[in-house]
């Protein structure tokens, strides 16, 4: 039996979500912290549950309900988003709480729902909509595409709660719930990291989420990963507000994968000339670091550049992988260019140049492509190209 107990974030109105400390792979996104599935127990005169937990942990998620009320006193459940790792555990409320309306959007939560849990006791709603609880009203901001389309936010006006599903939120697992109460540097490269390998693509979604929540007073972000901000909310706010505008700084990211040393050497040479122009750089070998984190550096700079050796016609499987990875990000405002050695084809260098187009970036340098090892004229020429940027 889970001994799970549900924390009070304020009065009346518990986490009661569950701790994921083992997972490591989030779709292709390294979660080398974990998560959490947040959910929230508002007791009110309905005693609502805002988003229930992946499936895996409905025990945990009910044994924390049950450390404040009987499951079966839920009168309302608000879904905020169909992904199972927000809506797993929803049939299992359910089934204790049968009489309990299931809130979501119209159409598209209706519909996401229904496909994975059938016919239960749906009741859609839009932009604008409101209900009362009793002392609490609860007002329902769809925010399509952020990054589901049915994915919506719920606004508390008199606690002024913004729970915020996706919105704001970190694969990070820990066992306190505030911002405050965790090491800060971590929180905020947690949220980066989320916001560049989940919802990257959905800047422009994002700045009219920002728009439409901008006019309310807000006192606790209640997210659905990670903690819940209640002592930096304007700061997450905006970091929303630059990375949805996609600002990038004056920064260089090099990756690689190399068979023989020749593509390490060149991009060892690269990272160093952006550094001799005055850009910092950082060095990714392809084999070394996960690409989530690879990605979230390549969020908020301005320069890439990409390098493979040639093997069998073909860039690397480890580049090829990376780049369709990017590809659906849909980075904005980058530049770059792709380099690389080859023994006899070179086919690599202009597949990574055409991915490159392919996902966005602005090729600056034309190819470089080097057959076997680089002399030393080779590399000087390659420095004083990238001084010439």
């Amino acid at each position: 039996m889970n001994n799970c107990k549900a924390v009070e974030v304020a009065k009346n109105i518990y986490w009661v979500g569950a701790v994921d400390w083992s997972m490591r792979n989030f779709h292709g996104y390294e979660t080398t912290r974990g998560t959490s599935y947040n959910a929230y127990l508002i007791l009110d005169e309905k005693v609502t549950l805002i988003d229930t937990a992946k499936i895996n942990f409905a025990e945990e998620l009910l044994a924390r309900i049950s450390s404040v009320i009987d499951p079966a006193k839920i009168d309302v459940i608000i879904s905020s988003h169909v992904e199972p790792d927000h809506s797993g555990a929803l049939r299992e409320v359910a089934a204790l709480a049968p009489s309990a309306e299931i809130i979501t959007t119209n159409p598209n939560g209706v519909k996401g729902l229904t496909a994975r849990y059938g016919d239960l006791n749906y009741k859609p709603v839009k932009a604008g909509d409101s209900i009362s609880i009793g002392a609490r009203t609860l007002q329902f901001v769809p925010t399509p595409m952020l990054h589901w389309p049915d994915s919506m936010v719920t606004y508390c006006p008199e606690e002024k709660i913004l729970f915020s599903n996706d919105a704001f939120g970190q694969h990070f697992a820990t066992s306190v719930r505030f911002d405050d109460e965790n090491d800060l540097d971590t929180v905020f490269f947690e949220a980066k990291k989320y916001y560049a390998n989940i919802l990257m693509p959905f800047g422009k979604q994002a700045q009219t989420a920002l728009k439409a929540l901008g006019n309310l007073e807000i006192n606790l972000i209640a997210t659905g990963h990670g903690v819940i901000w209640r002592k930096n909310i304007s700061k997450i706010v905006d970091c929303y507000k630059k990375w949805s505008a996609g600002e990038v700084a004056e920064r260089a990211v090099v990756v690689f994968d190399s068979m023989w040393h020749s593509t390490k050497i060149l991009a060892q040479t690269i990272t160093e000339a952006f550094a001799q122009r005055g850009i910092p750089a950082a060095y990714y070998d392809i084999k070394a670091t996960p690409t989530s984190d690879i990605v979230t550096d390549i969020f908020t700079s301005k320069y890439l550049a990409v390098g493979s050796p040639t093997i069998n016609n073909q860039m690397m499987p480890t580049i090829a992988g990376f780049l369709c990875y990017l590809k659906g990000l849909r980075p904005v405002n980058h530049k770059g260019f792709a380099f690389g050695s080859y023994g006899w084809g070179g086919q690599s260098i202009a597949q990574v140049e055409d991915e490159l187009k392919s996902a966005g970036v602005e090729i600056i340098l034309d190819k470089i492509k080097i057959a076997n090892l680089p002399t030393s004229q080779q590399l000087d020429d390659i420095t004083k190209q990238i001084l010439a940027i």
